[in-house]
């Protein structure tokens, strides 16, 4: 999850996270610093222990696995065999952009293993941003919340009335997690419009942050311009198909949309001796 992961953990583990409190419902009362067993691109997120002795894995998933209740698995039994026998609650976040397709649990002919899988957009976004946790505003941007055209600007206006010492921070989670969502230009812009642009220049100097910032926004211009370029390819296409063909149907139309620019470009050279506008899929 690169760059992600760090602000996600930097979120959870702020004292008083309504959003740890949704994910788990009792406080964390310790952090555990215990490595993980080494498998190829596994990592343990969060280890932590609840003030009645509970052990509580925490991970965060921003794309579907199918291998993913394996990697579970290997977690919570590597970590027990670490910890003198003691198997972990495990908890997994999907904060992905692509609807969620993955199993909460493996089944097997004489063995049995779930996790609670819970998919961040089914978390109640107005709860995070009525929190009083800068971290758990942040986090409503992944919520079905963050679709809404104000949640950007609702949460800006949060770390900008918040703690003076804890907005950088804020900001720099926000745009690294925006990237989830492909809204780091849009919070760019409206932190400028929001005079917040000193605390933009302020995180591209941090040693941490700015190079994560950096690279977002680099990512996020780049999409921009694939996106405007693929939005003038369907127009022009969509222009062809009609005059070659007459009314576009709906369901084409769909398909073409969904297109990237270098599949637009293919259904463009087709056009040229397609004989019915299906032709524009072969």
């Amino acid at each position: 999850m690169h760059h992600y992961d760090v602000a996600l953990k930097h979120i959870a583990t702020r004292p008083g996270s309504a959003l740890l409190s949704a994910l788990v419902g009792k406080p964390i009362v310790r952090w555990l610093n215990v490595e993980a067993p080494k498998v190829t691109n596994v990592r343990r997120d969060l280890l932590g222990e609840s003030d009645d002795g509970e052990l509580i894995a925490i991970e965060f998933q921003s794309r579907n696995d199918k291998a993913l209740p394996l990697r579970v698995g290997h977690y919570l039994y590597g970590t027990a065999l670490r910890l003198g026998g003691r198997v972990a609650r495990q908890i997994v976040l999907y904060v992905g952009s692509a609807r969620l397709r993955m199993a909460d649990r493996i089944v097997g002919p004489e063995h049995w293993l779930r996790y609670r899988l819970v998919d961040i957009r089914d978390l109640d976004g107005e709860v995070l941003l009525a929190s009083g946790n800068l971290g758990d505003n942040v986090m409503a941007v992944l919520t079905r919340l963050g679709e809404a055209p104000d949640t950007v600007r609702r949460i800006l206006g949060k770390i900008k009335d918040g703690p003076a010492g804890d907005a950088p921070e804020a900001f720099a989670e926000l745009l690294i997690l925006a990237g989830l969502r492909k809204l780091t230009g849009n919070v760019e812009r409206q932190a400028q419009e929001m005079t917040l642009g000193p605390v933009v220049r302020d995180l591209m100097k941090n040693e941490v942050f700015g190079p994560m910032i950096r690279e977002n926004l680099a990512k996020s211009w780049a999409d921009g311009q694939a996106s405007g370029r693929a939005s003038g390819q369907l127009q022009l296409l969509l222009g062809q198909a009609r005059k070659r063909f007459g009314r576009v149907p709906a369901k084409v139309r769909l398909r073409l949309e969904a297109m990237g620019p270098d599949e637009l470009t293919s259904a463009g050279l087709r056009i040229l001796d397609a004989q019915k506008i299906e032709d524009l899929f072969v």
